[in-house]
């Protein structure tokens, strides 16, 4: 795994980032997020369906395009507790995700245009690439349960409603489309994680960044006395004896 340069893993996180965001997008403004679904049995007559988004509401007949009431304002006056959450944890989720993609971006960018030569004021600086990726999965994580837990809970909340009155309320598409996407954000997450810990060596420091190092420069190491562990320096004065 190429971890010093840009490698396939991080394009492709920043990619799955992308979709996912604006599959975010994308279900914050459908208005297919709850149907009611009203039944006649006049035969003259046609069933009606009550789609409810978090913005806006609109009613259509079965087999119609149109709405015959279509309510712009449906977003001051909304009464299901589950939709009022989702308008409020889909718009966060989204402004988290593109700040991950901000970090992923920036860390991207770092390794792709980085010196070859090590840099210590670089070393003592939380920016750089492996900080920014690890940051970035977190923020990813972070906004995967923000938009998922909002999201599974209108699926109970319809089994809620068709107990407490009847069974005419069945969750729509827009519930598929964010929870995918929130999937999208936690594979995304999984993708820099799965990176950090391959290329993150162990025994460096938690937020060195990954440097590679230029010819001609060698770590060198050698075993320390039992006496030098205890001092800081150690100096050995050799000692010379005449024999007469």
């Amino acid at each position: 795994m190429g971890c010093r340069d840009v490698h396939a893993a991080t394009v492709l996180s920043f990619l799955c980032g992308i979709a996912s965001v604006a599959g975010l997008f994308a279900g914050t403004l459908l208005p297919n997020w709850r149907k009611l679904r009203l039944i006649t049995f006049n035969r003259n007559e046609k069933n009606l369906t009550v789609y409810t988004g978090l913005w806006v509401k609109c009613a259509r007949y079965d087999g119609g395009h149109d709405c015959l009431m279509y309510d712009a304002t449906w977003y001051s006056s909304v009464d299901q507790l589950d939709l009022r959450v989702l308008q409020f944890a889909l718009p966060l989720s989204i402004l988290i995700a593109m700040g991950a993609l901000l970090l992923c971006l920036i860390g991207m960018c770092n390794t792709a245009f980085r010196s070859s030569v090590p840099n210590i004021k670089l070393a003592k600086c939380l920016v750089n690439s492996a900080g920014c990726h690890l940051v970035a999965g977190l923020l990813f994580f972070l906004a995967g349960t923000v938009s998922l837990s909002p999201s599974i809970w209108v699926i109970f909340y319809n089994i809620h409603l068709n107990r407490k009155f009847e069974p005419v309320f069945a969750f729509d598409y827009a519930v598929y489309v964010t929870v995918a996407s929130a999937g999208g954000l936690f594979m995304t997450a999984l993708l820099l994680f799965i990176w950090y810990c391959a290329c993150k060596s162990l025994p460096s420091p938690f937020w060195q960044p990954l440097y590679s190092h230029p010819p001609g420069m060698h770590t060198y190491s050698q075993p320390y006395s039992a006496r030098s562990r205890l001092s800081a320096i150690e100096i050995d004065i050799p000692v010379v004896s005449h024999t007469t």
